[in-house]
């Protein structure tokens, strides 16, 4: 999987991607991170199979939608959508009782330790254009992907509402995280 993932953006052509590759690969922990602390992907490597399943959804949308969406933006913005996770988690221990012994045991689970709280759309299109440019398109569809699932304000929501409108590829890629952590991880 981190071959295919690896391909996909070796085969996106802007200039600073070799670097957010060698960040990714040297410089995080995104290949081998969770995708969250207990809902999908909450498992070593969830974030590298999370962020496959939505690139595999979102083709599968655009393709449906007939969107206009480049193949390379449907690229970016399906692996690195959530690439504010890389070197966001630790692994902690806590009790926990072994149903088979009834005893207490120590066991691992994941924690997050949030260096830069900067928000979640908000941090992965920071992160990804400290490497490269992106589109409008891509940083709107990045950065709104929680969608309703965000903590925006009013004004945040009426901002959504007309990005959607003039953006497409951000309801697309709502969808495709969507499709991923609830249907796919089944």
């Amino acid at each position: 999987m981190k071959n295919i993932f690896l391909g996909l953006l070796n085969d996106v052509k802007r200039p600073g991607m070799d670097q957010l590759i060698k960040w990714l690969t040297d410089k995080s922990d995104f290949m081998t991170a969770p995708a969250s602390t207990k809902y999908h992907g909450a498992n070593g490597g969830g974030l590298l199979e999370h962020s496959m399943a939505v690139f595999n959804n979102l083709v599968k949308i655009t393709e449906i939608y007939a969107t206009d969406s480049k193949r390379e933006s449907i690229v970016i913005v399906a692996l690195l959508h959530d690439v504010c996770k890389a070197n966001f988690y630790s692994v902690s221990t806590r009790n926990a009782k072994n149903e088979e012994t009834g005893q207490w045991e120590k066991v691992p689970y994941y924690s997050i330790e949030d260096q830069f709280p900067y928000g979640h759309g908000e941090k992965s299109t920071l992160i990804v254009r400290e490497f490269m440019k992106l589109q409008v398109e891509e940083m709107m569809a990045i950065r709104w992907h929680m969608g309703a699932f965000g903590s925006e304000s009013y004004a945040d929501r009426q901002a959504l509402s007309a990005a959607m409108d003039k953006y497409p590829l951000i309801l697309a890629l709502q969808m495709a995280d969507l499709a991923a952590s609830y249907f796919d991880k089944k």
